[in-house]
């Protein structure tokens, strides 16, 4: 029979404590230890007493294990699929987490209506059907194969999937959901692990792909213990601002892909619009030159982008030096402002520099170091930049223009969107073939090089 105890669990870590502590001794987090009661089985039912138990499990040598191609199958929308890798895995457990009110039931509710001959299982512990029914309708489908489950009890939950036998199941929101073997509240470690851990194995022995929505919490990460991500095979973000029509979907783990693809929407009253032209989107719309902006070319996954970077350098008036970064890394934003002050000799020491990428979104490309360089240079000699000019190149700390990968599609996408000429850096290891582009390709070594090709003598 089952025993129950009373235990303090980290909310963070979900390590166990038979009492409350200020800190936690595993993560460091403070005021994260919660109560909660659990059962337990009798020590004779534990791992001690199947020592003895004969058990079908039979080890198989490597080289033995037949190799099978992973069957996919298309989600009905071409942006999830790429970050997915091409497909959703029959059998798979995707979480996708992103700030409230940015779309993430919105994205899910459009993949089980657009799901063609498949029976979808939406379960939500949030909303109830009307209230879905009407999303559903404002999206402008309602789809014949898409099941409604409004529940939270995980019994109940699994009594409507024998009912319906899914092809595909939707969970909004696993903080919602309750299951019987635990007495802690929903919401809790305990439950959103243990409802995670039998939705996974009811997944990976019926071969039906489970997506899970969850929560973030005040620090932008995915709510409940960290051993979540790990136990699911994907691990989707959903960013944006809610204030903003964009949203980037983006790849944090995928045991079936990459983990550099982006999908990129736009939020519209009917739902969520698959935005085929992303490089037009990142460039704002402007019909004068204006100082401190310069474009960079970037790649997410095999998708070249085009990304305006915004700078605005003024002196700083309160004696401390202000540094605000948005879509791009402060730390390498400060190494940047280093580099233009000892190889350039830009007094940056006592300005104010402020830097942001058009259209929310976040880079971590290191090409995209000299746009940020030139649009920090123009903001501050107050030149602007033809706007006709993009940059793809990396900084090094002696301010040499480092290579990049992939510079080619780079040259092609601006080429696509109409740009004349393309900074890049004369250190390839495979020459550019030039003769297939019809834009000037500048080859420079220094970032101080490109400054006075661009800017002129400072």
């Amino acid at each position: 029979m089952a025993k129950e105890k009373t235990v303090f669990i980290c909310q963070n870590c979900g390590v166990h404590s038979p009492k409350w502590l200020g800190k936690c001794p595993s993560c460091g987090e403070w005021n994260r230890f919660v109560e909660e009661v659990i059962r337990t089985t009798p020590s004779g039912a534990g791992r001690g007493a199947g020592l003895n138990r004969k058990s079908d499990a039979i080890p198989v040598l490597l080289k033995e294990v037949t190799n099978r191609k992973e069957y996919r199958f298309t989600s009905g929308d071409r942006e999830l699929d790429r970050v997915l890798g091409n497909g959703i895995v029959p059998g798979s457990v995707i979480l996708i987490g992103g700030d409230p009110g940015i779309g993430k039931s919105t994205l899910m509710l459009q993949i089980a209506l657009n799901l063609t001959g498949k029976k979808v299982l939406y379960v939500s512990g949030e909303e109830s059907a009307s209230q879905i029914r009407y999303r559903a309708e404002r999206i402008g489908k309602l789809e014949e194969n898409c099941y409604i489950l409004s529940e939270t009890s995980l019994d109940d939950i699994f009594s409507g999937i024998d009912k319906v036998n899914p092809d595909l199941i939707v969970v909004d929101s696993i903080q919602t959901l309750t299951s019987s073997f635990l007495e802690a509240p929903p919401g809790s470690v305990s439950q959103i692990r243990q409802c995670t851990n039998e939705l996974m194995r009811f997944a990976k022995k019926n071969h039906v792909p489970v997506f899970l929505i969850g929560h973030i919490n005040k620090d932008g990460n995915l709510a409940g213990p960290k051993v979540l991500e790990h136990m699911v095979d994907t691990v989707l973000q959903f960013e944006g601002d809610r204030h903003h029509v964009y949203r980037i979907l983006r790849s944090i783990k995928n045991r079936f892909g990459s983990t550099s693809e982006l999908g990129i929407y736009e939020m519209h009253d009917d739902g969520l619009q698959i935005i085929n032209n992303p490089s037009a989107l990142l460039l704002s719309q402007r019909d004068e030159q204006v100082s401190g902006m310069a474009i960079g070319s970037t790649i997410e996954g095999i998708r070249p982008l085009l990304v305006e970077v915004q700078a605005l350098v003024s002196p700083a008036t309160f004696g401390t030096p202000q540094r605000s970064t948005t879509g791009f890394e402060f730390k390498r934003l400060n190494m940047l402002l280093a580099v233009l002050e000892k190889r350039a000799g830009f007094r940056l020491g006592v300005q104010d520099v402020f830097l942001n990428l058009t259209g929310g979104i976040k880079v971590e490309d290191p090409a995209l170091d000299l746009a940020v360089c030139m649009s920090i240079v123009s903001s501050y000699q107050e030149i602007p930049i033809n706007y006709d000019t993009c940059f793809a190149a990396e900084i090094g700390l002696s301010g040499e223009l480092r290579t990049v990968n992939r510079i080619e599609n780079r040259i092609s996408e601006a080429e696509k969107q109409g740009f004349r000429k393309i900074i890049i850096s004369k250190f390839n290891s495979r020459p550019v073939k030039t003769g297939k582009f019809k834009m000037d390709i500048l080859p420079l070594g220094r970032v101080d090089e490109v400054i006075r090709k661009i800017l002129g003598n400072y």
